[in-house]
């Protein structure tokens, strides 16, 4: 599934201008969002807090089919994207990460793609679930994707593997590739390169994700105050990535410190 970023620093993808205009003509498949709306109709969510909303993809989706959403993105640029795509009118746009939200009680909330993975520190974690519980109505859920750190996807995100060139309207062709730069225990580090082919420009960005394992997530969701409802798989990458639904408890409970 496609990454978004929600540090406090967004990588160069989600930030420079250039690179988030073409972000979505570069992944047009996003059919991985098509599990997210299942969940949202399973449990008949009217308002959803999309968290790392990006370029707007599942926040306007889910506009568009009558539903209430806050997007919150920490990338300038994304946001400007997401502002003009169909539906984006009816979307609460908000420039920050989860810890900058104002108080709301919502349905549900959704990290979408790798956004999950993007917290690098035990701390920045425990923050976006806390974050997250404070923003859900008791009973509400939490619903995210993580990859399955013993499947080692980054093994095929090296050249020639992820090199590709993809014709943009207005754009022209654009060379991609990824390089891992460094593996680091559960830290996962790489280079995404854009060539622009019209005007011979190229941009880099530099990523790292997370990979915890179930164990992991679970212990973190349990000490946020969440109930694990379900750990389910991921219909666009098949027993590799854990989907995770979690219940804020219809009583009141408090987070671990």
């Amino acid at each position: 599934m496609s990454g978004i970023s929600l540090r406090a620093m967004a990588d160069a993808i989600f930030e420079e201008p250039r690179l988030a205009e073409v972000y979505d003509p570069l992944d047009p498949d996003r059919s991985d969002l098509d599990a997210y709306c299942a969940i949202v109709d399973e449990f008949g969510a009217r308002t959803v807090l999309d968290i790392g909303c990006g370029t707007g993809t599942f926040a306007c989706l889910l506009a568009r089919r009558g539903i209430e959403v806050t997007g919150v993105e920490p990338a300038g640029a994304s946001l400007d994207v997401a502002h003009g795509k169909p539906g984006a009118d009816a979307v609460r746009w908000l420039h920050g990460d989860a810890s900058t939200l104002p108080p709301m009680q919502v349905d549900l909330a959704a990290m979408t793609a790798n956004v999950a993975q993007v917290f690098l520190t035990d701390d920045d974690w425990a923050s976006t679930l806390r974050s997250a519980y404070a923003a859900l109505r008791p009973g509400g859920h939490l619903v995210f994707e993580t990859r399955d750190p013993a499947k080692k996807a980054w093994l095929g995100w090296n050249r020639p593997d992820s090199h590709k060139r993809t014709d943009i309207p207005g754009v022209g062709g654009v060379e991609t590739w990824v390089e891992v730069t460094d593996v680091s225990g559960a830290l996962v580090s790489f280079r995404s390169t854009f060539m622009f082919l019209r005007d011979g420009a190229v941009f880099t960005s530099d990523s790292t994700l997370r990979f915890r394992s179930r164990v992991e997530v679970e212990e973190s969701l349990a000490a946020a105050g969440f109930v694990v409802v379900d750990v389910r798989d991921a219909p666009d990458r098949p027993r590799r990535e854990f989907v995770f639904i979690a219940r804020r408890p219809p009583f009141r409970a408090e987070p671990s410190p």
